[in-house]
């Protein structure tokens, strides 16, 4: 692949909630892609049209091609991957939707697979629909981690401007959080975490902060054994491959008071312990990021959203930043791979982007 060209593959998502009209508003104007990559959607032109009317975008234009290789700079592109009898439900679950986003997810990997992509940004799926035996995954983290993971494990990475978030245990039901939990899984999301924040955000040296799990942190060991037993060991063989970590916090104190602005990352022990503090903080311009794969993949932090869809109200905001944050991504990705093989560049203080790292 030309490292200077870079193309976004976009999946559509589910077709019954506001995936294309995120899309679609998000592509509307011309100068989010034109001099930063191009776009190519993975789905159905005829849903894409019937939306393009319902968000009052008629004169959107979109070029459909058969495959990657047809894809024309400057153009929003549209790869047909779905049946074109796909019926559109708007705001409804429905086993078709699930089909024709796995299909559409499908398609966009291949090709990631094979280099044709430089990043990929997915839609919302209906985590209930999309079930079949071909994806019996909790979400796309999963699929991803199994298709293109290693030895080392995916992280779920929250972005914005103000806060990252990353979670240790991701889609796990809360009762089963603790038991899923485990010295060794906590080092090796440390680890990812301080690999993601200097190579794909190229920080020098990371500011790691890490939550307990117990309210009070387990007051230690009074409330819950876990930070004892399992968080502390973790951050002390971590700290031994000079990895930045702090705490642990409790983490209703951590965030009332705003000590995140001290970190460039917060480690959380499950889902909602993370992603509710962050999308209080960011909902509108937060973005999923599913960090330690040699692929880059990035989201929306919303849903399908379907008590919304078909009423032109939703925000493309993080749809926005989720192409955008793929593209910055990769470019350090790519600046970090050409300046590695000089260690005087990684050991001196860099300015980039405006900032000093």
């Amino acid at each position: 692949m030309n490292k200077e060209k870079i193309i976004i593959g976009i999946t559509h998502g589910d077709v019954n909630g506001i995936a294309y009209e995120v899309i679609l508003k998000a592509l509307s104007d011309s100068r989010v892609y034109e001099n930063l990559f191009t776009p190519v959607i993975y789905g159905s032109s005829k849903v894409a049209a019937y939306y393009r009317k319902q968000v009052d975008l008629s004169n959107l234009n979109l070029n459909v091609i058969n495959s990657i290789e047809e894809a024309v700079p400057k153009r929003i592109n549209i790869i047909n991957c779905v049946d074109d009898g796909l019926k559109v439900e708007i705001g409804q679950a429905t086993r078709e939707a699930g089909k024709a986003a796995f299909e559409a997810l499908e398609r966009a990997s291949a090709d990631l697979e094979s280099g044709f992509l430089s990043a990929l940004v997915t839609a919302p799926i209906d985590k209930h629909t999309i079930q079949s035996e071909a994806f019996t995954f909790p979400g796309h983290t999963e699929y991803l981690e199994k298709k293109f993971g290693s030895e080392s494990p995916a992280l779920m990475l929250l972005v914005s401007d103000l806060l990252r978030v990353a979670v240790v245990t991701g889609h796990v039901p809360l009762d089963q959080v603790a038991f899923s939990l485990s010295k060794k899984l906590i080092l090796q999301k440390l680890r990812v975490l301080h690999n993601t924040l200097k190579k794909d955000f190229s920080i020098v040296r990371p500011r790691i902060a890490v939550l307990g799990l117990n309210p009070h942190a387990g007051d230690n060991g009074i409330i819950g054994r876990e930070e004892q037993d399992m968080i502390i060991p973790a951050m002390k063989e971590a700290e031994a491959e000079r990895i930045l970590c702090f705490g642990p916090y409790p983490a209703d104190g951590f965030f009332g008071a705003a000590r995140f602005n001290q970190f460039d990352a917060v480690l959380a022990m499950y889902h909602d312990q993370g992603l509710i503090p962050f999308k209080t903080i960011a909902m509108e311009t937060g973005v999923n990021y599913t960090a330690g794969l040699p692929i880059v993949r990035t989201s929306p932090d919303h849903g399908t959203a379907y008590d919304l869809a078909g009423k032109n109200i939703a925000s493309e905001l993080s749809f926005r930043e989720a192409l955008y944050l793929a593209c910055d991504i990769y470019k350090n990705r790519v600046w970090n791979e050409e300046f590695s093989g000089n260690p005087l560049k990684t050991e001196c203080t860099i300015e980039r982007g405006g900032r000093i790292e």
